[in-house]
Protein backbone atom coordinates (compact mmCIF):
# COMPACT_ATOMS: atom_id res chain seq x y z
CA UNK A 1 0.00 0.00 0.00
CA UNK A 2 1.25 3.50 -0.83
CA UNK A 3 2.51 5.78 1.90
CA UNK A 4 -0.28 8.00 3.33
CA UNK A 5 -0.30 11.52 1.90
CA UNK A 6 -0.77 13.66 5.00
CA UNK A 7 -2.05 17.15 4.16
CA UNK A 8 0.38 19.53 5.88
CA UNK A 9 -1.72 22.58 4.95
CA UNK A 10 -4.65 20.99 6.78
CA UNK A 11 -2.41 20.10 9.73
CA UNK A 12 -1.15 23.69 10.12
CA UNK A 13 -4.67 25.13 9.79
CA UNK A 14 -6.00 22.89 12.56
CA UNK A 15 -2.96 23.67 14.72
CA UNK A 16 -3.51 27.42 14.31
CA UNK A 17 -7.15 27.04 15.37
CA UNK A 18 -6.18 24.98 18.41
CA UNK A 19 -3.44 27.37 19.49
CA UNK A 20 -5.84 30.30 19.28
CA UNK A 21 -8.41 28.50 21.44
CA UNK A 22 -7.41 28.81 25.12
CA UNK A 23 -7.58 25.48 26.96
CA UNK A 24 -5.64 25.37 30.23
CA UNK A 25 -6.58 22.33 32.30
CA UNK A 26 -9.99 22.99 33.81
CA UNK A 27 -11.06 25.27 30.95
CA UNK A 28 -11.09 23.03 27.89
CA UNK A 29 -14.72 23.22 26.72
CA UNK A 30 -14.14 25.46 23.70
CA UNK A 31 -11.23 23.39 22.42
CA UNK A 32 -13.25 20.19 22.85
CA UNK A 33 -16.15 21.75 20.92
CA UNK A 34 -13.70 22.72 18.16
CA UNK A 35 -12.53 19.09 17.96
CA UNK A 36 -16.09 17.84 17.92
CA UNK A 37 -17.03 20.10 15.02
CA UNK A 38 -14.01 18.91 13.03
CA UNK A 39 -14.76 15.23 13.70
CA UNK A 40 -18.35 15.85 12.59
CA UNK A 41 -17.06 17.45 9.40
CA UNK A 42 -14.79 14.47 8.73
CA UNK A 43 -17.65 12.06 9.42
CA UNK A 44 -15.73 10.28 12.19
CA UNK A 45 -17.82 8.58 14.87
CA UNK A 46 -17.03 9.82 18.39
CA UNK A 47 -18.39 10.09 21.90
CA UNK A 48 -17.68 12.44 24.77
CA UNK A 49 -17.09 11.32 28.34
CA UNK A 50 -18.92 12.93 31.23
CA UNK A 51 -15.83 15.03 31.97
CA UNK A 52 -15.45 16.15 28.36
CA UNK A 53 -12.72 13.95 26.86
CA UNK A 54 -13.30 12.59 23.35
CA UNK A 55 -13.20 8.99 22.08
CA UNK A 56 -13.28 8.76 18.27
CA UNK A 57 -13.44 5.33 16.61
CA UNK A 58 -12.26 4.38 13.13
CA UNK A 59 -13.65 0.89 12.37
CA UNK A 60 -11.06 -1.65 11.29
CA UNK A 61 -11.21 -4.88 9.32
CA UNK A 62 -11.51 -6.61 12.70
CA UNK A 63 -12.90 -5.12 15.92
CA UNK A 64 -10.17 -6.41 18.24
CA UNK A 65 -7.53 -6.40 19.57
CA UNK A 66 -8.14 -2.67 19.17
CA UNK A 67 -5.48 0.03 19.10
CA UNK A 68 -5.54 3.55 20.48
CA UNK A 69 -3.59 6.73 19.92
CA UNK A 70 -3.89 9.60 22.38
CA UNK A 71 -3.00 13.29 22.65
CA UNK A 72 -4.12 15.90 25.18
CA UNK A 73 -5.88 19.15 24.37
CA UNK A 74 -5.29 20.79 27.77
CA UNK A 75 -2.29 23.04 28.37
CA UNK A 76 -0.35 24.62 31.17
CA UNK A 77 -1.86 27.74 32.69
CA UNK A 78 -2.46 29.44 36.02
CA UNK A 79 -5.17 30.10 38.56
CA UNK A 80 -5.94 33.05 40.81
CA UNK A 81 -4.75 32.27 44.36
CA UNK A 82 -5.59 35.64 45.88
CA UNK A 83 -6.69 39.14 45.01
CA UNK A 84 -4.10 41.42 46.60
CA UNK A 85 -4.78 44.61 48.53
CA UNK A 86 -3.49 46.66 45.59
CA UNK A 87 -5.80 44.91 43.12
CA UNK A 88 -3.25 42.67 41.43
CA UNK A 89 -3.54 38.88 41.41
CA UNK A 90 -1.42 36.23 43.08
CA UNK A 91 -1.20 33.11 40.92
CA UNK A 92 -0.53 29.40 41.27
CA UNK A 93 0.43 27.26 38.27
CA UNK A 94 -1.85 24.82 36.50
CA UNK A 95 0.47 21.95 35.69
CA UNK A 96 4.18 21.84 36.47
CA UNK A 97 6.06 24.81 35.02
CA UNK A 98 8.40 27.47 36.31
CA UNK A 99 7.29 31.05 36.93
CA UNK A 100 10.41 32.22 35.06
CA UNK A 101 8.61 31.29 31.83
CA UNK A 102 5.54 33.27 32.90
CA UNK A 103 7.31 36.58 33.51
CA UNK A 104 6.21 39.10 30.90
CA UNK A 105 3.56 36.83 29.42
CA UNK A 106 0.28 38.28 28.23
CA UNK A 107 -2.70 36.38 29.59
CA UNK A 108 -6.47 36.22 29.88
CA UNK A 109 -8.37 35.77 33.15
CA UNK A 110 -11.68 33.97 32.70
CA UNK A 111 -14.02 35.21 35.43
CA UNK A 112 -17.71 35.59 36.19
CA UNK A 113 -17.32 39.19 35.04
CA UNK A 114 -16.02 38.11 31.63
CA UNK A 115 -12.57 37.69 30.11
CA UNK A 116 -9.98 40.22 31.28
CA UNK A 117 -6.60 40.72 29.65
CA UNK A 118 -3.44 41.29 31.65
CA UNK A 119 0.31 40.83 32.04
CA UNK A 120 2.23 38.58 34.43
CA UNK A 121 5.02 40.60 36.06
CA UNK A 122 7.73 39.92 38.65
CA UNK A 123 7.14 41.73 41.93
CA UNK A 124 10.31 43.73 41.29
CA UNK A 125 9.93 44.62 37.65
CA UNK A 126 11.56 48.05 37.42
CA UNK A 127 15.31 48.58 37.46
CA UNK A 128 14.70 52.28 38.09
CA UNK A 129 13.05 51.32 41.38
CA UNK A 130 14.82 48.14 42.48
CA UNK A 131 18.19 48.39 40.71
CA UNK A 132 20.03 45.02 40.79
CA UNK A 133 17.26 43.39 42.84
CA UNK A 134 15.40 42.77 39.58
CA UNK A 135 18.05 40.11 38.85
CA UNK A 136 18.50 38.74 42.37
CA UNK A 137 14.91 38.17 43.43
CA UNK A 138 14.02 34.46 43.78
CA UNK A 139 12.20 32.49 41.10
CA UNK A 140 8.82 31.24 42.33
CA UNK A 141 5.14 31.79 41.73
CA UNK A 142 5.05 33.94 44.88
CA UNK A 143 7.42 36.32 43.10
CA UNK A 144 5.05 37.15 40.23
CA UNK A 145 1.62 38.73 39.96
CA UNK A 146 -0.92 39.43 37.26
CA UNK A 147 -1.78 43.05 36.45
CA UNK A 148 -5.20 43.33 34.80
CA UNK A 149 -5.66 45.85 31.99
CA UNK A 150 -8.16 47.85 33.98
CA UNK A 151 -8.07 50.67 36.51
CA UNK A 152 -7.95 48.74 39.79
CA UNK A 153 -6.34 50.23 42.89
CA UNK A 154 -7.72 47.83 45.51
CA UNK A 155 -9.00 44.32 46.10
CA UNK A 156 -12.53 45.73 45.98
CA UNK A 157 -11.93 47.35 42.56
CA UNK A 158 -10.74 44.05 41.09
CA UNK A 159 -13.52 41.99 42.64
CA UNK A 160 -16.04 44.51 41.28
CA UNK A 161 -14.93 43.39 37.80
CA UNK A 162 -16.04 39.86 38.68
CA UNK A 163 -12.48 38.58 39.16
CA UNK A 164 -11.97 36.36 42.19
CA UNK A 165 -10.02 33.49 43.71
CA UNK A 166 -10.07 30.33 41.58
CA UNK A 167 -10.46 32.04 38.20
CA UNK A 168 -8.58 30.35 35.37
CA UNK A 169 -5.72 32.16 33.59
CA UNK A 170 -4.77 31.26 30.02
CA UNK A 171 -1.30 32.22 28.77
CA UNK A 172 -1.08 33.69 25.26
CA UNK A 173 0.46 31.16 22.85
CA UNK A 174 2.16 33.77 20.57
CA UNK A 175 2.29 31.37 17.59
CA UNK A 176 4.63 31.97 14.66
CA UNK A 177 4.43 29.89 11.49
CA UNK A 178 7.76 30.59 9.82
CA UNK A 179 8.48 30.50 6.09
CA UNK A 180 11.36 28.14 6.95
CA UNK A 181 8.86 25.54 8.15
CA UNK A 182 9.49 26.15 11.85
CA UNK A 183 6.45 26.55 14.09
CA UNK A 184 7.18 28.36 17.35
CA UNK A 185 4.55 28.74 20.06
CA UNK A 186 3.59 28.08 23.63
CA UNK A 187 1.25 25.11 24.08
CA UNK A 188 2.60 23.00 21.23
CA UNK A 189 2.53 20.54 24.14
CA UNK A 190 0.26 19.02 23.15
CA UNK A 191 -1.74 20.90 20.54
CA UNK A 192 0.85 19.89 17.95
CA UNK A 193 0.08 16.29 18.87
CA UNK A 194 -3.67 16.90 18.60
CA UNK A 195 -3.21 18.49 15.16
CA UNK A 196 -1.11 15.50 14.07
CA UNK A 197 -3.90 13.12 15.10
CA UNK A 198 -6.47 15.17 13.20
CA UNK A 199 -4.24 15.18 10.13
CA UNK A 200 -3.91 11.39 10.33
CA UNK A 201 -7.68 11.06 10.62
CA UNK A 202 -8.25 13.39 7.67
CA UNK A 203 -5.84 11.32 5.60
CA UNK A 204 -7.56 8.05 6.53
CA UNK A 205 -10.94 9.47 5.53
CA UNK A 206 -9.76 11.19 2.33
CA UNK A 207 -7.86 8.16 1.07
CA UNK A 208 -10.54 5.68 2.14
CA UNK A 209 -8.14 3.62 4.24
CA UNK A 210 -9.34 0.97 6.68
CA UNK A 211 -7.11 0.05 9.65
CA UNK A 212 -6.40 -3.61 10.37
CA UNK A 213 -8.32 -3.33 13.65
CA UNK A 214 -10.62 -0.81 15.32
CA UNK A 215 -8.53 2.26 16.10
CA UNK A 216 -9.48 4.77 18.78
CA UNK A 217 -8.30 8.37 18.62
CA UNK A 218 -8.40 9.74 22.18
CA UNK A 219 -8.31 13.42 23.11
CA UNK A 220 -7.87 13.95 26.86
CA UNK A 221 -8.38 17.13 28.89
CA UNK A 222 -6.36 16.88 32.13
CA UNK A 223 -2.94 15.44 31.24
CA UNK A 224 -1.08 18.44 32.66
CA UNK A 225 -2.37 17.57 36.14
CA UNK A 226 -1.72 13.86 35.82
CA UNK A 227 -4.95 12.45 34.36
CA UNK A 228 -4.36 10.92 30.94
CA UNK A 229 -5.86 8.16 28.84
CA UNK A 230 -6.65 5.71 31.64
CA UNK A 231 -10.00 7.43 32.22
CA UNK A 232 -11.11 7.14 28.57
CA UNK A 233 -9.74 3.77 27.42
CA UNK A 234 -12.11 1.02 26.32
CA UNK A 235 -11.50 -2.62 27.34
CA UNK A 236 -10.80 -3.86 23.81
CA UNK A 237 -7.64 -1.73 23.43
CA UNK A 238 -4.52 -3.91 23.48
CA UNK A 239 -1.93 -1.31 22.40
CA UNK A 240 -1.82 2.45 22.85
CA UNK A 241 0.59 5.10 21.60
CA UNK A 242 0.83 8.51 23.23
CA UNK A 243 1.76 11.48 21.04
CA UNK A 244 3.40 14.22 23.10
CA UNK A 245 6.54 16.33 23.27
CA UNK A 246 10.05 14.90 23.58
CA UNK A 247 12.11 17.11 25.87
CA UNK A 248 15.58 18.07 24.66
CA UNK A 249 18.17 18.67 27.34
CA UNK A 250 21.73 17.73 28.28
CA UNK A 251 21.89 14.04 29.02
CA UNK A 252 18.82 13.27 26.91
CA UNK A 253 18.78 11.62 23.49
CA UNK A 254 15.71 13.51 22.26
CA UNK A 255 15.80 15.78 19.23
CA UNK A 256 13.61 18.56 17.87
CA UNK A 257 14.16 17.09 14.40
CA UNK A 258 12.32 13.80 14.12
CA UNK A 259 10.35 11.46 16.32
CA UNK A 260 11.57 10.55 19.80
CA UNK A 261 10.53 7.08 20.93
CA UNK A 262 10.22 7.10 24.72
CA UNK A 263 11.46 3.74 25.97
CA UNK A 264 10.90 4.34 29.69
CA UNK A 265 10.28 6.92 32.39
CA UNK A 266 10.32 6.86 36.20
CA UNK A 267 7.47 4.32 36.23
CA UNK A 268 9.67 1.83 34.37
CA UNK A 269 10.11 0.52 30.82
CA UNK A 270 7.30 0.72 28.29
CA UNK A 271 6.09 -2.39 26.46
CA UNK A 272 9.07 -4.02 24.73
CA UNK A 273 7.07 -5.43 21.81
CA UNK A 274 5.28 -2.16 21.01
CA UNK A 275 8.45 -0.06 21.39
CA UNK A 276 10.31 -2.38 19.00
CA UNK A 277 7.45 -2.29 16.49
CA UNK A 278 7.39 1.52 16.50
CA UNK A 279 11.14 1.60 15.86
CA UNK A 280 10.77 -0.86 12.97
CA UNK A 281 7.93 1.20 11.46
CA UNK A 282 10.05 4.36 11.65
CA UNK A 283 12.99 2.63 9.96
CA UNK A 284 10.86 0.97 7.28
CA UNK A 285 9.15 4.23 6.32
CA UNK A 286 12.15 6.55 6.54
CA UNK A 287 10.90 8.50 9.56
CA UNK A 288 13.79 10.29 11.33
CA UNK A 289 13.79 9.04 14.91
CA UNK A 290 15.79 8.32 18.04
CA UNK A 291 15.13 6.55 21.33
CA UNK A 292 15.25 8.11 24.79
CA UNK A 293 14.72 7.24 28.45
CA UNK A 294 13.22 9.88 30.73
CA UNK A 295 14.04 10.09 34.41
CA UNK A 296 10.77 11.74 35.42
Amino acid sequence: MSRPDVDLVYLKARLAELLNTPSPTGYTDEAVRLLGRELDRLGVEYEMTRRGAIRARVPGRAPRPARAIVAHVDTLGAQVKAVKDGGRLELVPIGHWSSRFAEGARATVFSEGGAWRGTILPLKASGHTFNEEVDSQPVSWRQVELRIDAVTRSREDTQALGVDVGDIVAIDPQPEFMDTGFIVSRHLDDKAGVAALLAALECLVREGRTPAVDTWFLFTIAEEVGLGASSVLVPDVAAMVTVDNGTTAPGQNSSEFGVTLAMADQTGPFDWHLSRKLAHLARDHGVPHQKDVFRY
